[in-house]
């Protein structure tokens, strides 16, 4: 499938210069939706993954039907104030300002294989935050799987000792 005929251009969101891909026609299609999911389980499962990550909050709407396909855990990385109970965090950089990122601080085991699914690869930080939440708590990071990858911003060469899965490149 054409991934790419389902991704809209939005010019200066959410500021000024920054050229948003916005996956809502892909997910809102059924058939783009379910051959995008299935591609990426494809991935996670020869990874061998027994927990899919998906950061707050595109990472939600592709992490958890990976998770689910695959028949393991799915677990939420959230912005600060959203988890109840302890956490881990991180801070890092976007391409377009500074974030936090956490994790509950028992939601990842030691010997859980870890594959982290987000919409968008661009400068890496968020998921280069998620990898060291993973590590902190004693998992490994197996896969990093993508929708989007942005490639003139770089991203990969922050996660490059990671098997990644990238569905359109730009």
């Amino acid at each position: 499938m054409k991934y790419e005929d389902f991704i809209m251009n939005v010019p200066d969101f959410p500021i000024e210069g920054i050229q948003f891909k916005d996956i809502t026609p892909l997910i809102g299609d059924g058939e783009a939706f379910q051959s995008a999911i299935n591609d990426l389980a494809e991935f996670a499962k020869a990874q061998g993954a027994t927990k899919v990550i998906g950061p707050d909050a595109r990472g939600f709407i592709i992490g958890a039907p990976v998770a689910t396909k695959l028949g393991v855990g799915f677990i939420p990385v959230r912005k600060p104030g959203k988890l109840p109970r302890e956490v881990l965090t991180f801070d890092y950089e976007l391409e377009y300002g500074k974030n936090t990122l956490c994790m509950h601080k028992d939601a990842v085991k030691p010997h859980d294989r870890v594959v982290i699914m987000d919409d968008l690869l661009a400068t890496g930080g968020t998921v280069e935050a998620t990898i060291k939440l993973v590590e902190e708590a004693g998992g490994s990071v197996v896969g990093l799987g993508f929708m989007i990858e942005l490639v003139e911003l770089q991203g990969r060469e922050k996660i490059k000792e990671y098997p990644i899965k990238v569905l359109m490149q730009y």
